[in-house]
């Protein structure tokens, strides 16, 4: 996405990009929203160290169970938003969290040291906590019968934001959520570099350092300009 004075631009949408694409990208870019967990629970790591190394785990109860799953800034999003984010040690999102963890290395190797609270030119996004927090809803786009509800999601957005300029990508916007997402993501991370965001402050940015921390906007949507 492009921004100047009054307006912002899609430039290009590509689903079923490669590692080597998104990097080309990171590195034009002055900031980055990647839809995807920067890391894992430090309970969980430690909890898998442990079992690996055949020593006895603690047995614990749902709290610790909650430890394991939940990282301290899906905490933080459900306080705010109430939203749940995807578990990355108990859900599929973790498939994608491995090919993360991967680009996070070339990025660095790549001279694009990522900081995994958000400081760096990589940021972690949540459309759906953006989108809530945007005033828009983000329930039931996803699903691949209600494709209407993805293009009503995409009329409210810009309605919102009648200086987003989308071009020949609207379209596309219309049909898959991912792209749909994709722009949120770039949208999100605009927010990030102008300090419209939620940081991660005492135990929460130690942690963040490690588990990664989700951004999620602070101030309206027309305050992107």
């Amino acid at each position: 996405m492009k921004w100047t004075a009054g307006r912002a631009v899609i430039e290009d949408v590509v689903c079923r990009a490669n590692d080597e694409d998104v990097l080309r990208l990171v590195e034009r870019a002055s900031k980055t929203g990647i839809d995807c967990p920067f890391g894992w629970p430090a309970a969980f790591v430690g909890f898998v160290s442990t079992h690996h190394a055949n020593q006895p785990v603690p047995a614990g109860g749902s709290g610790s169970r909650r430890n394991l799953t939940m990282r301290r800034t899906d905490l933080f999003v459900h306080e705010q938003l109430g939203l749940t984010p995807l578990s990355v040690s108990a859900d599929r999102i973790a498939h994608v969290a491995l090919r993360c963890a991967v680009l996070l290395t070339k990025l660095g190797a790549a001279g694009q040291p990522v900081d995994r609270s958000g400081s760096g030119p990589v940021a972690e996004v949540y459309p759906a906590a953006s989108q809530r927090s945007w005033g828009l809803d983000h329930r039931g786009y996803k699903q691949r019968a209600t494709i209407e509800a993805l293009g009503r999601l995409v009329d409210h957005l810009l309605d919102e934001a009648p200086w987003l300029e989308c071009a020949a990508h609207e379209e596309t916007m219309r049909r898959s959520h991912d792209a749909f997402d994709a722009v949120i993501a770039g949208m999100t991370a605009r927010a990030a570099a102008l300090g419209q965001t939620f940081p991660p402050t005492g135990d929460d940015l130690a942690a963040a350092t490690a588990e990664g921390w989700i951004v999620i906007p602070n101030k309206p949507m027309s305050a992107l300009l």
